[in-house]
């Protein structure tokens, strides 16, 4: 059994159309993942976000250009562990487009609380 268990996990694209930029792309990308998601959970339960660990997984057409840690400390929550991978496109002369996965995970919270319908 695992030690941690994920919570959520949301997928974003991002573009740069005119620099080429793969960082300035996977901001936005990772912007996007997280307008969609809200982790009420943490109030409701008095849990700190800093327990959180967030994994960013990126595709990008250059993963050796991506400034990781840039986007690390872009992380609103949680401790951000960023890996870029082979992906996303490259369009023309300078449009960039990155994807990225966004996942959240807690130490697993057996007996502690549960979730009811």
């Amino acid at each position: 059994m695992s030690a941690e268990q994920r919570i959520i996990i949301e997928m974003g694209m991002g573009t740069d159309l005119h620099g080429g930029d793969v960082t300035k792309a996977a901001l936005r990308a990772v912007d996007d993942a997280m307008r969609r998601s809200s982790l009420p959970v943490f109030g409701s339960i008095g849990m700190d976000h800093a327990e959180m660990r967030v994994q960013v997984t990126l595709g990008t057409h250059d993963p050796a250009a991506l400034d990781t840690d840039r986007i690390a400390a872009h992380m609103p929550r949680g401790r951000a562990e960023v890996s870029a991978v082979q992906g996303g496109l490259l369009v023309g002369e300078g449009i960039v487009v990155v994807t990225a996965a966004v996942e959240a995970f807690l130490p697993r919270q057996d007996g502690k609380w549960r979730l009811v319908e």
